[in-house]
């Protein structure tokens, strides 16, 4: 039986991470969980970029992608995110 290096377990563990969220990111309902997938799959890119040791393009990708772009989007659905309950809706 032949030998798995670590790295080769490592990397295909985050590409299917990776894989999993981007696919959550087109398929979830709600845009709350779409954004929390989103920041998971460009997590796990900053981690292939680690892997492939690039580890300034990884930091910039979680300070810019992760830090600044995520959360404008997390700013964006909780101001636009609209309520439904019996209060909020508007009588004929």
């Amino acid at each position: 039986m032949a030998v798995v290096p670590y790295q080769l377990l490592a990397f295909l563990l985050f590409a299917l991470v990776t894989v999993g969220a981007s696919l959550g990111v087109v398929l979830a309902r709600d845009v709350w969980h779409s954004a929390l997938l989103l920041g998971v799959a460009l997590l796990s890119v900053a981690v292939h970029y680690v892997m492939l040791s690039a580890e300034f393009l990884a930091a910039m990708q979680v300070l810019v992608y992760v830090g600044g772009v995520l959360i404008l989007i997390t700013f964006a659905v909780m101001l636009v995110r609209r309520e439904s309950g019996p209060e909020t809706e508007v009588a004929p």
